[in-house]
């Protein structure tokens, strides 16, 4: 997109045709990484040109599709109220929607350098708020005083794709995997100790 498409509000039809456009393109790219914008303007319904005047080029469209993935993600992050609501609550509630949304971004969130400016923040500030619930989870003694945090939020990430693999694979609900991430990272696999 271009400075002043950013800048300037779209109408709720073009709106609709750019979102179209964002969700189409990571199915075809999941599916073919190597697909044109030719193919993906196909099956999202849309002329070429209209494709191309809303993206330049397929840089342009994956750092759009970053862009809005990474929001969804930061919503889904929000709506468990991480600073509020009770850790645990927050820690399952903010894993199943983040399951859910990355389950259908897998293209988009598995690329390996983000460029887009508001993807980028967006993802700082995920990060941010994902250390933030860990803390207060380790506050509230759900994670033990000496755990470092930086290697605990590696861990609850690895689970969370490990999970997005499974629901891919399994068709396995965001719930039930939550429950198996969080379970895994504060108890983690061997036997319970009593």
């Amino acid at each position: 997109m271009t400075q002043t498409t950013r800048e300037r509000p779209l109408r709720a039809d073009a709106e609709r045709t750019v979102r179209n456009i964002l969700e189409v393109a990571e199915r075809v790219l999941g599916e073919d990484p190597t697909a044109s914008l030719g193919q993906i303007a196909t099956a999202a319904g849309v002329a070429r040109t209209t494709l191309h005047r809303r993206f330049a080029s397929r840089e342009a469209l994956i750092d759009a599709m970053a862009a809005h993935a990474f929001r969804q993600v930061e919503e889904a992050i929000d709506v468990g109220r991480p600073e509020t609501a009770p850790p645990m609550v927050a820690l399952h509630q903010i894993t199943a929607n983040v399951i859910q949304i990355k389950s259908g971004w897998r293209y988009t969130v598995g690329q390996p350098q983000l460029r887009e400016p508001s993807a980028v923040a967006a993802h700082e500030r995920i990060f941010a708020k994902g250390h933030l619930l860990l803390e207060r989870a380790q506050q509230a003694g759900l994670l033990r005083p000496d755990v470092d945090l930086s290697w605990a939020r590696r861990v609850y990430h690895a689970l969370i794709e490990q999970a997005i693999i499974e629901s891919a694979e399994n068709a396995t609900d965001p719930d039930t995997l939550a429950a198996a991430v969080v379970d895994t990272l504060l108890n983690g696999l061997g036997p319970v100790k009593s």
